[in-house]
């Protein structure tokens, strides 16, 4: 089992949408996570209904700090994506184990303004480029790939659905 780790900066939205994602195209396979540099505290109103429109429990989802992540009693992590620019500039704590890291940017849904279908339908789009990242993510060969040749690989399905 390979544990993967999302971030963001607030954990509210774009993270928390990978990590069920990833929860569900990589089950037995991968467990994944999420986290931010400045947790909101709180997982985005949108992302949950998103959430459950698409058959998930809510429930379990929750806006964390990455220091979880650090701490001596954390999963080991095997890989490590940012989600946004903002937590991809920040310095990040020391990851034990070396996971492979690469950034994933996608626009902020939360950061839309409009009216109700407007935000609904950001969260959607960010959704739809989340779960086509992690089809291509799952997809790979990684036990076959060189180290080199997988980060590039990473940074390919990151460039690509923007």
């Amino acid at each position: 089992m390979l544990n993967v780790l999302f971030l963001c900066t607030g954990n509210s939205a774009r993270s928390i949408l990978a990590e069920a994602a990833l929860s569900r195209r990589g089950a037995g396979r991968f467990r994944a996570f999420s986290a931010g540099a400045h947790p909101k505290g709180a997982v985005n109103p949108y992302a949950l209904e998103l959430l459950r429109a698409h058959g998930f429990d809510a429930a379990p989802f929750r806006s964390k700090s990455w220091d979880e992540f650090a701490a001596p009693d954390a999963p080991r992590l095997d890989f490590i994506f940012t989600v946004c620019d903002s937590a991809a500039s920040e310095v990040c704590p020391i990851w034990p184990g070396r996971p492979v890291s690469a950034h994933w940017s996608q626009p902020d849904p939360a950061a839309v303004e409009g009216d109700e279908a407007a935000k609904r339908a950001a969260f959607a789009d960010a959704y739809r480029i989340i779960d086509a990242r992690i089809a291509a993510f799952v997809a790979l060969p990684l036990a076959s790939l060189a180290p080199e040749t997988l980060k590039a690989r990473l940074q390919e399905i990151g460039a690509a659905w923007t």
